[in-house]
């Protein structure tokens, strides 16, 4: 019954997470109504490593507080019945029981704790990691990226080899089908991004590791984890083990983080997550969950030169990452959207959640591998030629759970300047071929063209003479939106291409010294 109870409540929140993830992206206006972030939200991990990194208390009240409160008076109960990835973690676990019972030197149980500490001091030194290793952070990085594009990518290829057939009475249902999908779980477009392989691959193999061992993420690497269990040390819903048990063993065989026994087992009670397993299997009903207040429990069995060491690791990962000459000199492709903050306070609040990327209209937003070093790895850039950005959009900043993107307002967002356009002569038709073409101008969408035309008669090969209209570039006026890379005919390097140049956050990233 109490199993029974918990897998419901999981089920319920997982598909909360899903349709939530599903809400990420425009329906036709400018304003997404449902709370999309709502789980980066309450995320403590992601809250406490912006409040240090940030050095500011703005946004400290939030959802995570209430994450937090309830940690100290239920324990680590957000794991076992609320969080998604360990939804997903139990669902993989099922298909496969095999428990590696050998003896190991280290107990890996400290993994996750060690990583927390290095995680916490480098955001001390305002380095933001968090997010690379947050299990929230990570769920939607993958599913936004790689996993929910593959699943479009399909579901498109069989509706497709489904109306080539042709088959009588099963095509009207194939279709209609296919609308439904479009109108709920299909995005409007394909989403294709960068590492997409690599980053499917990175999150179907966390999910594998529970063929070995079950919950294996959630007991030895997820830092949330190891945040919520030193915060449920002396929660107030304790288990208890009563003179009844016989050693028996079905709970600890039961218990998913390998932390359940009998009353001479030594307990780990920061590690339970409230699944409630081995009160609702034992036969002799010695388990029980209460509330009382908890006596005598031991910290994790952390050693202290394992701590420095962890804390030492996290300090000196800071200059490390940023001996670079990208902190000094950020590469002219580094384009961000609207309403990012200076490059240093941007990747103090990124979590590399994915999301921007997921909810940009064109596709544009790609995740950075090495543009900005290893800081940077899968923060959100934009890439003109494969998507630029929608003039009056702002949904980058709706969706942002760390204010790394401002929330802009759209007539404030068409006056911030992203970057700057420039006109290759020798590969624009009009000067260097003497082809008509005036594209760029055209699709310009700034109330006050960007781009203007000059009227020229050169002389052509044969000795006539042709008017033709050459585009320039406004500098005062161009925002960098990339409208007019993304539509330039000029096929492999356009000849016109947007860069980071000229952008309004940051005074150094300008045209000329």
């Amino acid at each position: 019954m109490l199993r029974s109870l918990r897998r419901g409540s999981q089920v319920l929140f997982l598909l909360i997470f899903l349709a939530l993830f599903l809400q990420t992206e425009s329906k036709g206006e400018n304003l997404l109504s449902a709370p999309v972030k709502f789980f980066l939200d309450a995320d403590p991990l992601l809250w406490l490593t912006t409040l240090l990194s940030t050095r500011s208390l703005t946004g400290f009240w939030s959802p995570a507080l209430v994450v937090l409160a309830a940690t100290l008076l239920l324990g680590r109960a957000f794991c076992g019945w609320i969080c998604p990835l360990g939804a997903l973690h139990d669902l993989a676990g099922r298909l496969g029981r095999k428990q590696s019972r050998k003896h190991r030197p280290f107990d890996w149980f400290q993994i996750k704790y060690l990583l927390l500490f290095a995680i916490l001091a480098a955001s001390l030194f305002t380095l933001q990691t968090a997010g690379l290793f947050d299990p929230l952070s990570l769920t939607i990085r993958s599913l936004s990226l790689s996993l929910y594009p593959a699943f479009q990518h399909s579901a498109t290829a069989i509706f497709a080899a489904l109306y080539a057939v042709e088959i009588p009475l099963v095509s009207g249902g194939v279709e209609f089908v296919h609308e439904g999908l479009k109108q709920t779980l299909l995005a409007f477009r394909q989403p294709q991004f960068h590492q997409a392989f690599f980053l499917g691959t990175l999150f179907i193999g966390l999910l594998a590791l529970n063929l070995r061992e079950r919950r294996f993420w959630c007991r030895y690497l997820c830092p949330l984890g190891a945040l919520l269990g030193l915060c449920s040390r002396h929660a107030l819903l304790n288990r208890s083990v009563s003179e009844g048990c016989d050693g028996c063993g079905v709970c600890r065989t039961a218990c998913p983080m390998n932390t359940a026994g009998g009353k001479n087992d030594r307990p780990r009670p920061n590690e339970c997550v409230v699944c409630l397993s081995c009160d609702d299997l034992c036969p002799r009903r010695a388990v029980r969950f209460g509330f009382s207040r908890r006596r005598g429990v031991e910290a994790p069995d952390l050693s202290r030169r394992h701590i420095l060491a962890s804390l030492a690791a996290g300090v000196a990962a800071v200059p490390l990452l940023r001996v670079t000459p990208l902190a000094k000199a950020p590469s002219p492709q580094l384009i961000r959207p609207p309403g990012s903050r200076s490059e240093v306070e941007f990747l103090r609040r990124c979590v590399k959640c994915g999301k921007c990327m997921k909810v940009c209209i064109t596709g544009g937003l790609q995740p950075t591998l090495f543009e900005t070093g290893l800081e940077g790895l899968w923060t959100p850039v934009l890439v003109p030629r494969i998507g630029y950005c929608e003039y009056h959009c702002t949904l980058c900043g709706q969706v942002c759970p760390t204010g790394a993107i401002e929330r802009l307002e759209p007539e404030e967002k068409t006056k911030v300047r992203i970057g700057l356009a420039m006109i290759d002569p020798g590969r624009c038709l009009p000067y260097s071929h003497g082809i008509p073409c005036i594209v760029c101008e055209e699709v310009c969408p700034t109330p006050e063209k960007a781009i203007w035309l000059e009227e020229t008669e050169p002389v052509g090969a044969s000795g006539d003479r042709t008017i033709l209209k050459r585009p320039h570039v406004a500098l005062e006026r161009c925002i960098g939106c990339g409208i007019c890379e993304a539509h330039c005919p000029v096929r492999g390097r356009p000849a016109i291409a947007v860069t980071a140049l000229g952008e309004s956050r940051s005074p150094d990233q300008q045209l000329l010294f």
